[in-house]
């Protein structure tokens, strides 16, 4: 047999043991995003019943949907700090299938409006990192403390650490291109309109500005966040920006409920669930309509 011919089966034989790994890593896949369970919130830090049985009832939800992986994008309890908000927080948590990772952010109820250094210490030893990354095969996740990028006056440091963090992180995934880069964080740097008034609910326009540069420079597409207790998004240049809902109490006539994602190469996909209108199931190939408003 000839160099050539062994050569050439050993290639056929290769691509027919890859083509399964392949077709395998192309299947659309769904994650979950929920934002807001707020313990503490509707009965202003009297208790937190009504937002057990809501985060109790969405959990048992995702177990049984069973997406690839959960983020909660951020206030996870209504009063910083509150050793009894967050047990509750922890202790709900810890029913969600082991099976399924599950990735906490900090939102500015759960650091304060305007962060300090012990309020971000308490929050790593309380819950964990508050700036990380997380990865699947098809995506690299980053988690943004986005209290640091909004109202950094007593944490100049942290929030110096987390920006150069997030460009020397950017850029190493830029050089690698083996992923696609999706950023999760609390605050959304706009609710409709990238030039937006600055408010409550949104990042200031100078600060919103060289962060959206920044990712859309870096390739990043897409962007989930929370803060806002309600729907919300819109586009800039190449970058989405979707608003999640509150799991727990809703604000301007919104309903409570969750957002699955359903991923198709480098698109995105997002569905808004309220938590009356879950489907039996999610279908990656063919995603579920909602019957909530959105």
């Amino acid at each position: 047999m000839s160099s050539n011919s062994f050569f050439s089966r050993a290639l056929v034989a290769l691509v027919y043991l890859l083509l399964p790994v392949v077709a395998a890593a192309q299947q659309p896949w769904f994650f979950v995003v929920m934002s807001d369970p707020q313990f503490g919130m509707y009965a202003k830090d009297q208790n937190f019943k009504q937002e057990t049985a809501n985060f109790e009832f969405a959990i048992a939800n995702v177990n049984r949907l069973h997406p690839k992986f959960v983020v909660i994008c951020g206030d996870l309890v209504n009063k910083a700090g509150n050793a009894d908000e967050i047990a509750e927080y922890k202790r709900v948590l810890k029913q969600l299938d082991p099976t399924i990772p599950v990735y906490s952010v900090a939102g500015n109820h759960d650091v304060g409006n305007e962060p300090t250094p012990a309020s971000i210490e308490a929050f790593r030893k309380n819950i964990g990192r508050d700036y990380y990354t997380f990865s699947t095969d098809e995506m690299l996740g980053i988690v943004l403390n986005s209290n640091l990028i909004r109202s950094p006056e007593h944490v100049t440091e942290a929030a110096k650490a987390q920006e150069d963090w997030l460009k020397s992180t950017l850029a190493e995934a830029k050089t690698n291109g083996r992923q696609q880069v999706v950023v999760f964080q609390h605050i959304p740097f706009f609710i409709k309109d990238p030039n937006e008034a600055d408010e409550y609910f949104n990042i200031p326009q100078a600060t919103r500005r060289r962060y959206l540069d920044l990712l859309e420079q870096s390739g990043v597409h897409y962007i989930f966040a929370g803060h806002y207790h309600r729907n919300a998004g819109g586009t800039d240049g190449s970058l989405t920006e979707v608003v999640t809902g509150a799991v727990g109490m809703p604000l301007g006539g919104a309903l409570s409920g969750f957002r699955g994602v359903t991923v198709r190469g480098t698109k995105l996909d997002p569905t808004w669930f309220c938590l009356g209108g879950i489907p039996n199931v999610i279908d990656p190939e063919h995603p579920p309509s909602t019957p909530c408003p959105q």
